[in-house]
């Protein structure tokens, strides 16, 4: 008779819903950067190409953090980490007051690099801890259910910003700044309540399901035990790093110019092109929550492997510009995108050991491939926007063979170590 694998344990319930509201705030503020794109181009007069540089302040700062993020949890536990992120995420939220009065794009990227600072070290924690809070063997499942409250975060992030920032038309850049200022107060005000109530939170003591050989039936999961066996001698782990930096490349160029297709594309106003990305968000939410009931059926790996080749058959649409059908695809996009930033994350974690921490890190790293894209984009986005979707189409490759091939835990020394 097949074992049932719990999904949590009862004593571990009050720092799951926690932890699982951080995956949603930082779905918040990384999608408020995607509307602060285009806010900014309108206000401060900036070009597309420009405009991409809100995502590399956000996501270079996840190069930047992640692994000094990953060294201070190893040294301080999850819950010092969780209570990190929220001050830098809250000081970057009260730094957009000196930007706004200082009327300065350079000053708001600052602004923006410690916030990202802020979700890196949020990011670089939670996935590591929600694994940890129950069996090894439904991890996957913990972390797409977190990611599935994140997806409705980055509904509520382009809700907020549509509704404060996009819905007038600003004649002056301050009157378009201090609005972005009064959000921005109001988020960071947020956030710090947050990190009090947390800090009262009584963690449960954790044995690692990834470092505990007793926590799993080693056979039923073909684990393959190396202690000796280098964090960069695990082919599986190095792949989730290169599926990630391609994976955040390409849900950064995408969201960052939503709202100028719909504008260019399909004539739509700013305020309109920003009700649709809450939409579009929505589908990745939608996606979340199919996709992790279809893992109960569907091995993590295939899945994320026909998702992948599925938005390589939506980026082409997309890029020809066929009004209705093309947006459809567009919006599809998000939808088959819901799964892979956590399932690519989770499989690059398997079976590491004493290494799982240190991995978070590198694989969270990875985003910074999101920091890069967005400007590449935007490039070929000042001369047609939708062409500039065929870029994403090598990422969703990348993505593909690594499903179908590099998710896999290799016995014995890695060939990266040949």
């Amino acid at each position: 008779m097949k074992e049932t694998i719990s999904f949590t344990e009862k004593k571990y319930m009050i720092t799951l819903i926690f932890v699982t509201s951080l995956f949603m705030f930082w779905g918040i503020a990384i999608t408020m950067g995607d509307v602060l794109n285009k806010h900014f181009q309108t206000v401060l007069n900036v070009s597309k190409a420009d405009s991409g540089l809100v995502q590399f302040s956000i996501f270079g700062a996840y190069f930047i953090m992640s692994i000094p993020a990953g060294m201070f949890m190893k040294r301080f536990g999850y819950k010092k980490g969780v209570l990190l992120g929220l001050i830098l995420f809250a000081t970057g939220s009260f730094l957009f007051v000196p930007a706004a009065d200082a009327e300065s794009f350079g000053f708001f990227r600052i602004a923006l690099f410690v916030l990202g600072c802020g979700l890196a070290t949020l990011e670089t924690v939670a996935h590591p801890f929600m694994a940890s809070l129950g069996d090894q063997r439904s991890s996957d499942r913990r972390v797409n259910f977190a990611q599935a409250f994140n997806a409705v975060g980055t509904m509520i992030g382009p809700a907020l910003g549509t509704y404060f920032l996009l819905r007038g038309s600003y004649n002056i850049p301050t009157e378009g700044l201090d609005s972005v200022k009064n959000l921005y107060i109001g988020i960071g005000a947020v956030i710090i309540l947050i990190a009090v109530c947390f800090s009262f939170v009584k963690i449960p003591t954790l044995v690692d399901p990834h470092k505990s050989e007793e926590a799993v039936d080693l056979e039923a999961v073909n684990v393959d035990v190396s202690p000796d066996k280098k964090l960069f001698q695990h082919r599986h782990f190095v792949w989730a790093v290169i599926a990630q930096f391609f994976n955040a490349a390409a849900q950064g160029g995408t969201w960052a110019f939503f709202i100028n297709y719909g504008h260019e594309v399909m004539g739509f106003s700013d305020e309109k092109a920003g009700s649709y990305l809450v939409l579009f968000m929505g589908t990745m939410l939608l996606g979340r929550f199919i996709g992790t009931f279809l893992m109960r059926y569907i091995a993590a790996n295939k899945l994320l492997a026909i998702f992948a080749l599925a938005n390589v058959f939506m980026c082409i649409l997309v890029a020809q510009g066929w009004g209705w059908v093309s947006f459809a695809a567009l919006l599809s996009i998000n939808f088959f995108f819901s799964i892979m930033f956590p399932t690519i994350f989770s499989l690059g974690l398997k079976n590491l050991g004493g290494h799982t921490q240190q991995a978070s890190s590198f694989i969270s790293m990875g985003v910074v491939g999101a920091a890069v894209f967005p400007f590449l984009m935007g490039l070929v986005a000042d001369t047609n926007i939708a062409v500039s979707y065929y870029l994403p189409i090598v990422s969703y490759i990348v993505i593909f063979l690594f499903g179908v091939k590099f998710y896999k835990v290799k016995h014995g020394k890695s060939s990266f170590d040949k």
